[in-house]
């Protein structure tokens, strides 16, 4: 899907009223799966900008972007995953979101689309070992004949590693 289709599917969640986007979730892949997060928490979708490396980091969080004048930190989500390191293409994404009223970059393989999986159609996440991986998962969600695993944003990133992050960037948005 291309980034400005997405565009005007978030122009359109955003035009209707905070209730109607519950249960509405942007859907992006990693590989071959497919992962969703809660609409509310984004603020918009743009391609790969240059990147500023921060050191003393961990290796998922690739550094910093400058987004019309803030510094937003930005995950490599397949790194946080623990997957296979790939170069960055022409249809990597970067999500924005906005999580307690800090902004972070998502990068992703690709954006797909924006779908309702009404609560009915959710499970929790059930535990499958003691894998971090499994803090990630809030629920699985069930769209056709697909499953969809759909992600707790607030946990990302460890209350230490969201540390880190701030002592790197204090709250003015320029590095320390």
């Amino acid at each position: 899907m291309a980034e400005n289709e997405i565009d005007l599917l978030l122009e359109e969640d955003e035009a209707d009223d905070e209730d109607t986007l519950e249960n509405k979730y942007l859907v992006f892949s990693l590989a071959d799966r497919e992962y969703g997060l809660e609409i509310k928490y984004i603020i918009e979708i743009i391609g790969m900008q240059p990147i500023t490396e921060v050191p003393d980091m961990p290796a998922f969080i690739k550094g910093v972007i400058n987004l019309r004048g803030k510094v937003v930190p930005l995950i490599d989500v397949r790194l946080r995953f623990h997957m296979e390191s790939i170069p960055y293409t022409e249809k990597t994404c970067v999500i924005i979101l906005s999580i307690e009223g800090e902004s972070l970059g998502l990068i992703v393989d690709t954006v797909r689309e924006v779908v309702s999986i009404p609560s009915e159609n959710t499970e929790p996440a059930p535990k499958m070992g003691d894998g971090e991986a499994n803090r990630f998962i809030a629920f699985f969600g069930k769209v056709e004949n697909s499953v969809k695993i759909l992600l707790d944003v607030r946990k990302l990133l460890r209350d230490d590693e969201l540390e880190v992050l701030h002592d790197k960037l204090p709250e003015n948005g320029t590095p320390a």
